[in-house]
């Protein structure tokens, strides 16, 4: 019982040591806002990393639910008055409704039949926020009003924050919980019988597994964190756009799944900071960004293919046995 219990503090015990020494050695607040966005955009991958790393599932339209989690945060309180941390909360069970009912009938595919159909859900809300410009402004985008957390602060604490700082540790705060949940998730029986389906659906259904049923769960689970974090990320630029619902940002989160290792809510970290960080990183080379960063990727998968942690774990396990 205390191994497991060590086990489940272990990674929300790494993300908190990292989320408070970090800004002790970034020098400004532009490197808070790259942090932000890593903290972000990991929170959503951990999401659809319990999707395709455990329970086998792909996944290639996760973007429309960030989309409809960012627009809700932007819509609703301009177009009805809703209080935005309310607005936040209705597009989490919206997009959990949708994954509900979207789920049901395409998870019963399998291998690229439901990563098509996947896809398909995605490019239909991207076709949705895109012509709908009456409400979410279309193609232009919609500006996003904020939670008024740093009055609330300064008035009931006298606190004067920065709001790349605030939300800095919003995003940080934010991670912690979604990694701690994600990894007791995966340490109860439904994490057990998760990754039963991800080895094998019909041996899991001898043991008495519901299947379909699992599946829906983590389904509608991953779609939570991807409306939350699309949430997040309104509120943090205080602008959005079809972008974050469309095609490429879907792309964009599979390969920070399998980047930085599928299966290991770390690796979720890490493939976000990695594709968040690198560009940033890239841009003094100019016309070569591009060219830098994918190559970069395919040495990581060649040498790495199990992702960037565990095939890091893995390195260093085979060190210590020889």
């Amino acid at each position: 019982m205390s191994a497991l219990l060590n086990h489940r503090l272990a990674v929300p015990a790494v993300l908190i040591v990292l989320v408070a020494l970090l800004p002790l050695v970034l020098p400004s607040s532009f490197y808070l806002r790259i942090a932000t966005l890593v903290w972000i955009s990991a929170f959503a991958v951990i999401g659809l990393n319990l999707l395709m790393g455990y329970a086998g599932q792909v996944s290639l339209g996760h973007a429309g639910f960030f989309g409809i989690g960012a627009y809700a945060a932007a819509v609703l309180p301009a177009q009805l008055g809703v209080p935005g941390i309310f607005a936040v909360v209705i597009g989490a069970v919206a997009s959990a409704l949708i994954a509900y009912l979207v789920g049901r009938p395409i998870l019963r595919l399998k291998g690229h039949y439901l990563a098509v159909a996947t896809l398909g859900f995605g490019i239909l809300v991207a076709m949705v926020i895109n012509n709908e410009a009456w409400i979410t402004g279309g193609p232009d985008g919609i500006a996003v009003a904020s939670l008024g957390i740093k009055k609330l602060l300064k008035s009931a604490f006298g606190l004067k924050v920065k709001t790349a700082e605030l939300w800095y540790w919003i995003a940080g705060a934010m991670l912690v919980v979604g990694a701690w949940v994600a990894v007791n998730l995966v340490d109860s029986p439904t994490g057990r019988a998760l990754r039963a389906v991800h080895d094998s659906e019909i041996a899991a259904r001898v043991a008495g597994i519901d299947v379909a049923r699992m599946k829906l769960v983590v389904f509608v689970v991953s779609a939570v964190y991807a409306a939350l974090a699309g949430s997040a990320l309104a509120l943090f630029n205080g602008f959005i756009t079809p972008d974050t619902a469309g095609f490429l940002h879907s792309i964009e989160l599979v390969t920070m799944v399998v980047l930085g290792g599928m299966g290991s809510i770390l690796g979720s970290v890490v493939g976000a900071a990695v594709l968040v960080v690198l560009p940033q990183l890239l841009t003094m080379f100019h016309d070569y960004e591009h060219l830098l960063l994918g190559l970069l990727m395919m040495v990581f998968m060649i040498f790495l293919r199990a992702g960037i942690v565990p095939g890091l774990r893995a390195l260093v396990a085979g060190r210590g046995a020889a």
